[in-house]
């Protein structure tokens, strides 16, 4: 006999309870579960991310990415507050080091002004020390909006909050089907059978996957993309007062290593960005076979590595050489050094491809008549949370006919 709902969510990721959090709010008579494989919520990407509460100053104006980052980043520091979370608005400088980025520089205040980000002001080099005084450049954009908070906590208060509002979050239930009966969608897990007249795809990582597992045909692939930390040793995290970032290349959807103080003071340096042989690959040497040959088997895949070779090959080095990646740290803070920096943790980015070779870069929907699949949330997933919950139930609620 299997367990009916009114809604599934498939993933218990920032995105999926925020869903889950967002229809048990908005229509307490619905009866919603979300499904997470995981013991615990937010396990991969939510819980592996830098913890920054992103501005929305580096996406191109009027995509859903720029605003629901601006609105969502509101949303965030306000949730925080009221829930006790933790959190700081300590600000970023993104700092240009070569004559040929301050054009790039200043296409970022033109984007900034354009999403409605307050607070941008351009800086000179010596007001750049002023605001980060170990940081060197020919000048750079303060962001003071921005901040930091830990998404694991988030994660767990949105799941408090759904079973609050009489929902439920059921944790190591991981989907291994999905088919229709009779006007409803069944669920196949390893914890049993769920049935729903809706279900929504937040399975991250996996949300191709799930999506071809009930007959869909996702127009974009996700390929895993790990992003390696180091750790600033503390006697050194004096460095950093907050963020310093580098101006990152609009042709990748990386940013570049760069400096983060998390909301716990401690200080990280990275990520570089290198190809994962596994979907949730955090370390160097993990491997699934499954996920390797679906990646390097997509003409996606290459046609993204022939575009983009020379960016690769930096990230690549990086990933081998220590002294690399701490070249490029030197670019932002010249003091850094070698002996500054011991292994940290890692995160793995899904990233949505097209068979053309193109990198998604917004955030991507579709819909079914019973299904709602999230293909591509990358960063700012987490910042903008709040705001992509209420896109989706609003969405749902309209082709839905959710009253």
């Amino acid at each position: 006999m299997s367990a009916k709902s009114d809604v599934i969510v498939i993933g218990g990721g920032v995105v999926g309870l925020s869903v889950g959090r967002e229809i048990t709010g908005r229509f307490p008579g619905k009866r919603v579960v979300v499904l997470e494989k995981e013991a615990r919520v937010g396990s991969h990407q939510s819980g592996h991310n830098s913890g920054v509460i992103h501005s929305g100053v580096y996406y191109k104006p009027g995509s859903l990415k720029a605003r629901t980052c601006v609105e969502g980043a509101v949303a965030m520091v306000e949730f925080c507050r009221e829930h006790g979370v933790p959190y700081e608005i300590c600000g970023k400088v993104i700092v240009a080091t070569t004559e040929e980025e301050l054009p790039r520089l200043r296409d970022l205040l033109e984007r900034g002004h354009a999403n409605g980000v307050p607070g941008l002001r351009m800086l000179s080099g010596e007001e750049l020390r002023e605001v980060e005084p170990h940081a060197t450049g020919l000048a750079a954009l303060h962001v003071p909006g921005t901040g930091v908070t830990d998404y694991a906590k988030v994660c767990e208060k949105y799941a408090e909050l759904i079973a609050r509002q009489g929902g439920e979050v059921r944790t190591s239930t991981k989907v291994i089907g999905i088919r229709a009966s009779s006007g409803e969608t069944m669920i196949e897990s390893n914890a049993g059978e769920f049935t729903a007249s809706a279900v929504i795809n937040c399975a991250g990582l996996f949300s191709d996957r799930v999506s071809r597992m009930a007959g869909e045909t996702p127009e974009a692939q996700i390929v895993p993309f790990r992003g390696e930390y180091y750790d600033v040793v503390p006697a050194r995290a004096q460095l950093v007062r907050a963020l310093i970032y580098p101006v990152p290349d609009p042709r990748f959807p990386f940013l570049g290593v760069h400096f983060t103080r998390r909301i716990y003071g401690n200080v990280d340096a990275g990520p570089n960005a290198v190809f994962a042989f596994k979907r949730e690959g955090y370390r160097t040497g993990d491997f699934s076979l499954r996920d390797t040959l679906e990646s390097l088997l997509f003409p996606g895949f290459w046609r993204v590595a022939a575009k983009h070779w020379k960016s690769g090959k930096d990230e690549m080095r990086r990933a081998v050489s220590k002294a690399s990646f701490v070249a490029g740290l030197q670019r932002l803070v010249p003091e850094i050094q070698a002996a500054d920096l011991v292994p940290g943790g890692s995160g793995v980015r899904a990233q949505a491809i097209t068979r053309a070779g193109a990198l998604v870069d917004d955030f991507q929907f579709s819909q079914s008549p019973r299904m709602l699949h999230l293909y591509n949330v990358p960063s700012p997933a987490a910042t903008a949370s709040i705001a992509i919950g209420q896109a989706v139930v609003e969405m749902a609620a309209k082709s839905w006919g959710w009253r």
